[in-house]
């Protein structure tokens, strides 16, 4: 990230770390919670295998991972440590493995984990392609990639009431349960501003990826990505 995107982006999760998660289960009607666990399906962790989660924010992909197999070694990791700290805190009885990381330099070896998994990562960073290339690199071969994300809603007869929630209505929401409307007008904008479903499965293919898909929901306006090394 850029040193300004980058200050900008951590001062935000950090001031959302308390009620971050609650605020996302109030703006997707409590479907978050059904999409991080096909995010978990999705990367078929071997028994025992190591995940990674960047950009895990409190943690809750990490730990849906440690609840389908508790001998595996799961790794979350953010460069927010005030989110961390929040999860370390909630989630103080699993043996998650906390490392705080910047998603475009990742303290692991070139072919050390089975899965990389990350939710609501890519359209904050500055650099799209560099931490696509970063996850290829520590992945396994056969290894899995799997990201949820928000994206552009496609222009279709959804696209207005999802673009009009966006813009309006969660800031609102944002507003109300983590008392900063600002910050989830950052959400509208950088969602917006990201690249739309296929465009992010392409730069998936670019970074070396095979078997790359994607489904959508929420109107288009969030996907999840997935790919194997």
């Amino acid at each position: 990230m850029k040193p300004d995107h980058s200050t900008y982006v951590k001062k935000l999760f950090t001031d959302l770390a308390g009620r971050y998660d609650l605020a996302n289960r109030w703006m997707t009607w409590g479907q978050d919670k059904h999409w991080k666990r096909e995010v978990i399906d999705r990367v078929q962790l071997p028994p025992g295998g190591k995940i990674l989660d960047i950009g895990a924010g409190t943690g809750d992909i990490a730990l849906e991972a440690f609840h389908r197999d508790d001998e595996a070694l799961v790794v979350p990791a953010d460069f927010a440590p005030e989110m961390m700290r929040v999860g370390r805190l909630r989630h103080e009885t699993s043996s998650l493995r906390w490392v705080i990381s910047d998603a475009q330099y990742l303290p692991f070896r070139s072919g050390s984990l089975d899965g990389v998994v990350s939710g609501y990562l890519l359209r904050n960073v500055n650099d799209v392609q560099i931490v696509l290339s970063e996850q290829f690199r520590v992945l396994k071969p056969g290894g899995r990639i799997v990201c949820l994300d928000t994206t552009p809603p496609p222009r279709d007869l959804w696209h207005l009431p999802v673009h009009l929630y966006l813009r309006f209505v969660i800031p609102l929401i944002g507003g109300w349960v983590a008392g900063d409307r600002a910050a989830y007008r950052y959400l509208w904008d950088s969602t917006e501003n990201f690249l739309p479903a296929r465009e992010l499965a392409e730069s998936i293919r670019k970074a070396g990826f095979r078997d790359v898909s994607y489904r959508r929901f929420m109107g288009g306006s969030v996907a999840i990505h997935w790919g194997i090394k």
